[in-house]
């Protein structure tokens, strides 16, 4: 079993930072990849970026590449979110979750969930 913790979201005005965290802990060594999704009021979770945990390969959604960046930090089991230029729609729970498997964009394919984390961008 893996489990997931999530910090870091927050209240930010538009065209400002935040940075989440993700601490994993338990059997960490069966994790391929890590990734990032959200779910806005009355829409579907859908995918933000991902990383492969040994190569550091990284996958975004259009939207937010190039404003987002998703890393690693091997020693701490921690996977990190930077997002700069936030926009209003970006507003939502933002899940970090892991997987064993190999295709990192879909949600069906993670094994492990954080609880959550809101962020909110006022405009």
């Amino acid at each position: 079993q893996v489990q997931l913790v999530e910090s870091g979201g927050g209240l930010v005005q538009a065209g400002g930072s935040l940075r989440l965290s993700c601490a994993a802990s338990g059997w960490t060594f069966s994790i391929v990849g890590m990734g990032w999704f959200r779910q806005a009021p009355g829409k579907e979770r859908e995918f933000v970026a991902a990383i492969r945990w040994s190569e550091g390969t990284t996958y975004y959604q259009a939207s937010v590449k190039g404003r987002f960046t998703i890393s690693r930090d091997n020693a701490k089991n921690t996977v990190y979110l930077q997002m700069n230029s936030l926009k209003p729609e970006d507003t939502a729970v933002y899940y970090c979750a892991a997987t064993r498997r190999d295709n990192l964009r879909y949600s069906d394919e993670y094994d492990y969930w954080g609880q959550g984390t809101q962020v909110t961008v006022s405009s």
